[in-house]
């Protein structure tokens, strides 16, 4: 894999920052502070993400401390890298919240599917903890050579037993064994207890509410609600309608003068009464024998009179008639006055009676033609008349029925409204009993919920239990472990490193030393011809070649062709004397075949690297 360039929008102090790579030697000088260790730290971030710790951790992680300067919200970058010939172009965005990574293959032009295949073949198969300890070189942690000799050791200790250089055997078990105790302190005894009595909570609960009494009807009593009161509405309306329609009939019934049906008929009656007596006065007026008897009673008692006043007259006034003669003259006049007055009172009975049948005539004509005139707006008296009167009237019975009718149905109407308002009312009192119960539902739910996440918690609790003890098993494996593997050094992977580093110290050291060796007690030895020289007796410049050939031998130990990885030294010569110096960079350039980065803040690099005709190219920032 060798590296092409690098653009970083926003990383640390940088913000649109790009840097190229060139084949063979890449030495890139700066001053301190200038960045060095954050472009760095960007290309292993681009190859293996960068990842927030928690906690009070975030506050110092990586994450925080190269998060941009100046505009938090573009924080990304791309890396292009070539790997088995194919070039491919990594963007990423470091960003928490928009985290991403899009891997672009520029040869065929398409976007990779990221898989486990593709980042092991553009990492030549080295995890990020393997790249730290292995191509990605700094310089040595202490400043005293009494510190880098006990890091050495550990490093040396740990290759053989571990693989790892970052893990320090005496501190790791005292590390194990305090984690032990931590996390003994972190369990929760109870918890099992508390998770049981919450899971019996829970239980009875469900089966409470799961109780036909607390079925959500208010939407069936609200709709139960909503049809009876549109019922009553339709009722009412109903109601109202009839109660018109009474009160017109009542109206018209009361302008006519009639309040019920025997008030009806009993107008009805009296019309066909007078109408009978109309008919007969009309007859017994238009009779001619009345009026020609009156005629004749009266011409004849007037001659009676005139004859029978002459008769008495004549008898009283003839002295010289005998005496019985006189007698009958005065009898027979006075006969015939009587029968003049008899026949006088005969015409003026007739008379009387022809003026009465007239006066009960015109009273019945008043009467029916008022009749008329009101019912029909007519005043002619005749049988058609009096048949449209009749119609007239059955129309105002048919009208008083229908109103009865109405009023019936309204009674109807009044008592259907008064029962679906006792359904109304009830189901006001159904539905405020069923909303209490749902109130009474959603503090049991609350209730439930409550439980089911303290539940929750203890469940995570006891998890986190069964976790503690599976750690605290794995940290007893691993002190026996740790134990069973520091009394066995020597085994073959210890054998292998030391051939390997062995044969890496005498390059970087021009030959001053060809071999190198660790004891049982974990003490290395660096092979001269006279004799085995403890690592503590070296100066720190040798010490510091002794961890490049342990870097380099761990790295072909782990990839098997480190040649395949671009190696990456930030700072590590900074003890290193000039001649030191300019042999490791003369091995470099011909033990290395494979691209190297050199992060430096002396010039000396590029000065020495001149001097001795050794190609490379300089990058200042």
């Amino acid at each position: 894999m060798k590296l092409l360039d690098l653009h970083i929008q926003g990383f640390g102090k940088f913000k649109d920052q790009s840097v190229s790579f060139e084949d063979g030697l890449n030495v890139i000088y700066g001053k301190n502070e200038a960045g060095k260790s954050t472009i760095h730290t960007f290309i292993r971030s681009m190859l293996y993400g960068l990842e927030r710790g928690r906690g009070r951790a975030a506050r110092n992680d990586l994450y925080s401390k190269y998060e941009p300067w100046t505009d938090r919200q573009t924080y990304e970058g791309v890396l292009r890298l070539e790997s088995n010939g194919m070039v491919y172009r990594l963007e990423r965005n470091f960003q928490k919240n928009n985290k991403g990574l899009t891997i672009i293959n520029e040869t065929t032009g398409r976007e990779e599917e990221q898989t486990k295949a593709l980042f092991d073949q553009l990492t030549c198969g080295l995890s990020e903890t393997a790249y730290n300890n292995t191509i990605s070189i700094g310089q040595l942690k202490s400043a005293t050579d009494d510190g880098m000799v006990s890091e050495l050791k550990n490093y040396i200790a740990n290759l053989n037993t571990a693989g790892n250089m970052t893990l320090d055997i005496t501190k790791a078990t005292d590390y194990l064994k305090k984690q032990r105790r931590a996390l003994e302190a972190q369990t929760v005894p109870e918890a099992a207890r508390t998770y049981t009595s919450l899971v019996s909570e829970i239980r009875n609960i469900e089966k409470e509410i799961s109780a036909p009494k607390y079925e959500n009807l208010i939407p069936k009593f609200r709709k139960s609600q909503e049809e009876t009161r549109a019922a009553i509405n339709q009722k009412q309306t109903e109601k109202e309608c009839l109660l018109q329609k009474v009160a017109e009939a009542r109206q018209i019934l009361a302008g006519s003068q009639f309040s019920d049906q025997a008030s009806i008929d009993a107008y009805r009656k009296n019309a066909a009464a007078v109408y009978d007596s109309y008919v007969k006065e009309q007859l017994a007026c238009k009779k001619k024998f009345r009026t020609v008897m009156f005629v004749f009673s009266l011409i004849i008692g007037s001659l009676l009179l005139g004859g029978g006043g002459s008769l008495v007259v004549l008898g009283l006034g003839n002295s010289a008639m005998v005496q019985s003669s006189e007698i009958n003259f005065i009898a027979l006049g006075s006969g015939t006055l009587a029968l003049a007055l008899i026949l006088y009172l005969i015409a003026l009975l007739l008379h009387n009676k022809t003026k009465w049948h007239k006066g009960w005539l015109d009273e019945s004509t008043a009467t029916l033609k008022e009749v008329l005139t009101r019912h029909l707006s007519e005043s002619t008296i005749s049988d058609e008349s009096m048949s449209a009167l009749y119609k007239k009237l059955d129309e105002y019975s048919r009208l008083y029925e229908a109103s009865v009718r109405s009023e019936e149905a309204i009674k109807e109407l009044a008592a259907e409204i008064e029962t679906l308002q006792k359904q109304l009312d009830t189901s006001a009192v159904d539905l405020e009993q069923n909303q209490k119960t749902q109130w009474e539902l959603e503090q049991k739910l609350e209730k439930l919920t409550d439980y089911k996440n303290q539940a929750a918690a203890y469940k995570n609790v006891l998890a986190e239990n069964e976790h503690l003890r599976e750690e605290i098993s794995a940290i007893d494996l691993a002190l026996e472990t740790l134990t069973n593997l520091s009394t066995s050094i020597r085994d073959s992977f210890g054998l292998y490193l030391n051939k390997t580093a062995s044969s890496l110290i005498s390059g970087i050291t021009g030959g001053i030393y060809t071999s190198m060796s660790v004891d049982e007690n974990l003490n290395a030895w660096l092979n001269t011809r006279n004799k085995l020289i403890p690592i503590d007796q070296v100066s720190s410049g040798t010490m510091d070649q002794v961890y490049l050939a342990l870097r380099l031998a761990a790295a072909k130990l782990i990839q098997g062709n480190i040649d395949e990885m671009p190696l990456i030294f930030d700072d590590s010569f900074i003890q290193y004397d000039d001649e030191r110096l300019r042999s490791a960079l003369k091995w470099l350039s011909k033990a290395y075949h494979g691209q190297m980065i050199i992060f430096t803040c002396h010039q000396r690099e590029a000065q020495m690297l001149t001097a001795n005709q050794i190609p490379y190219h300089l990058i200042h920032i």
